[in-house]
């Protein structure tokens, strides 16, 4: 721990170069995952190249490298490309890290095959991709209690008091492939009765901090200019509502999520797994899984 007397610790901030044959989505999740360890000691500016498929295109990423000098991470798996690359970056005394090499170099020795070498294949509009739109326009259309009639049709039901991140949770579950629908516990109200009727889909729960749930909702208030002052944001009766939604949870079965101190990332990683296990339990293997292993 820094005692008062200590100096801060100064900011580092450097220049971060991300080269990609696709659109560079999923290197800028690698860099800002790896970034978030360093936060407290770094700053980066972050350079994104996308769409670089030749030895050309490299050459010329290289020159803007070299009026900003900083860190190389690719994603590319042309072999000339790599190469020109690391080698220019090696001239610049610049460190190049190949982001996609242990994967590919792990999975070849594994499968004893070689990769085929095709850049974005990941973003190619084929029948996944298509998937992934209709779960995001189920998930919109059935957004905080609406389209309770055709429920039974959703991968997913989501459900908790007001702002415990169903909807953001929603989105990010539909992005993953997953028909998601949210439905809002309203406090001296019963829940929906169509919730007691399902069958395929699965309901989760989620919940929190009454406290941290007060501050949440107060913030909502404040940006929206209304009055903070509310049986919305009373603690007493947040802390009722709260458990009058646990002991329906309780009532059902369904598992339980506390969103307290997770991200919504970290929220919907939960939601796949007992989605995974729930489709394991179910016989329907591997290919029942692989729409939260994506």
């Amino acid at each position: 721990m820094r005692h008062d007397s200590e100096p801060a610790q100064q900011m580092k901030r450097f220049h971060l170069h991300l080269v990609s044959d696709a659109t560079g989505e999923t290197l800028s999740a690698i860099a800002k995952a790896a970034l978030v360890q360093f936060e407290d000691s770094a700053e980066a500016e972050v350079h994104l190249w996308a769409l670089v498929r030749t030895k050309t295109q490299a050459e010329r990423v290289l020159q803007a490298i070299h009026a900003h000098p900083g860190i190389v991470m690719f994603t590319v798996v042309n072999a000339e490309v790599r190469k020109t690359l690391v080698q220019g970056a090696r001239k610049q005394h610049l460190p190049a890290v190949d982001v996609l090499a242990p994967v590919l170099d792990g999975l070849g020795h594994y499968l004893g095959a070689q990769s085929r070498a095709l850049p974005g294949r990941q973003h190619v509009m084929d029948r996944e991709y298509f998937r992934r739109i209709d779960a995001m326009q189920f998930s919109m259309a059935h957004d905080d209690g609406q389209g309770l009639v055709d429920l039974e049709e959703a991968d997913i039901v989501l459900v908790g008091v007001s702002r415990t991140s169903k909807t953001p949770t929603s989105i990010y579950l539909a992005n993953r492939g997953l028909k998601t629908a949210n439905i809002p516990l309203i406090p001296n109200m019963p829940a929906p009765p169509e919730l007691a009727g399902l069958r395929k889909p699965l309901i989760v729960a989620l919940t929190t901090n009454p406290e941290r749930l007060v501050q949440v909702r107060r913030n909502r208030l404040l940006a929206l200019n209304q009055k903070n002052d509310t049986d919305y944001v009373d603690l007493e009766l947040v802390k009722e509502e709260v458990a009058s939604a646990r002991r329906l949870f309780s009532q059902h079965g369904w598992p339980v999520i506390d969103v307290t101190r997770r991200s919504i990332e970290e929220t919907a990683a939960s939601i796949l797994n007992l989605y995974a296990r729930r489709q394991e339990e179910a016989g329907e293997g591997l290919g029942a899984t692989s729409r939260g292993d994506e």
